[in-house]
């Protein structure tokens, strides 16, 4: 495909993780990306579509607010449309027909100039949730709430979590990988326990980064469930970040769900996406004091 005359679309969409080998497509096995791709190929009835992610969710992550985006011939976006009103709510009705229940696309529509789902992004927000009480065990959530054995102290998981907030090098909760940076903005991390709405009772971590490297998220609740349980007091999880030598737990992949994905306004698109691409350096890193949380300088 010619990339001056490609019209690049984003996609919307949310799924559930739970049969999935995660986003990326792996050799014979069932992931969202496969799936989606195969699902345009029928639907647009063009040749290998290639999907752009903003986070590439491990096995078992669900998604409620995942953001993608393919470039198409503009031919083939006009063609999708038939006799419906738009291309759009065309491809959103199409797709739907040929999806499994557990991936959706929500949206459709042509992206601003510049927009790209993963560079352009300004931040990813997740929610790990988790029960502890045995009178809140909801069967019908069981693919989503992570079942604990033992009650949790929530406000001592708050505190631990101040002291990883902050611009620092995330190593000792990532899992390596080669060339890859694990350098991020950690804009919010806190423990709650809500009083009201569908997690009330429920014990919820809130992650939100401008990225997370491989397993981060997961590795993060790790170490503060150690503390939430009393086996670990609340200083062990700044003292994990210092040393930089990974051995957190990473907790179950099936609590967490990727709810959000934000992006600048679409005249700083472009820019966003190409500061994003600039390699972070380790001399960036502030071990001591963390940043404001508000100011974010993308998994």
């Amino acid at each position: 495909m010619d990339d001056a005359a490609a019209l690049r679309i984003r996609l919307d969409l949310a799924y559930d993780g739970t049969d999935f080998a995660g986003w990326a497509t792996q050799p014979g096995l069932r992931t969202v990306q496969g799936t989606l791709e195969s699902a345009l190929g029928t639907v647009l009835r063009c040749p290998d579509p290639r999907l752009t992610v903003a986070g590439r969710t491990d096995a078992g992550v669900h998604a409620r607010g995942q953001v993608a985006h393919v470039d198409l011939e503009p031919g083939v976006w006009e063609a999708v449309r038939g006799r419906m009103d738009g291309s759009g709510p065309a491809l959103v009705r199409r797709l739907a027909g040929v999806l499994p229940r557990d991936v959706v696309v929500r949206r459709a529509e042509p992206a601003p100039v510049g927009f790209d789902a993963r560079f352009g992004a300004l931040r990813r927000r997740y929610v790990y949730r988790l029960v502890d009480d045995p009178m809140l065990v909801d069967p019908l959530r069981r693919a989503m709430v992570v079942r604990h054995p033992v009650a949790l102290d929530a406000e001592a998981m708050d505190r631990a979590a101040g002291a990883l907030l902050g611009r620092r090098d995330f190593a000792a909760f990532c899992k390596p990988r080669a060339g890859a940076t694990t350098i991020r903005t950690l804009e919010e991390l806190s423990v709650d326990r809500p009083g009201a709405g569908p997690d009330a009772g429920l014990v919820t971590v809130t992650v939100q980064a401008d990225a997370f490297c491989h397993s981060m998220v997961r590795s993060l609740v790790g170490a503060l469930l150690g503390v939430g349980e009393g086996r670990r007091p609340v200083e062990w999880p700044g003292e994990l970040l210092a040393g930089a030598e990974r051995r957190s737990v990473v907790a179950p992949a099936h609590g967490l769900t990727l709810e959000r994905v934000d992006y600048p306004p679409d005249a700083e698109l472009e820019a966003r996406a190409l500061a994003t691409r600039a390699r972070r350096s380790a001399g960036e890193v502030d071990r001591a004091a963390p940043a404001d949380p508000e100011v974010s300088p993308p998994r």
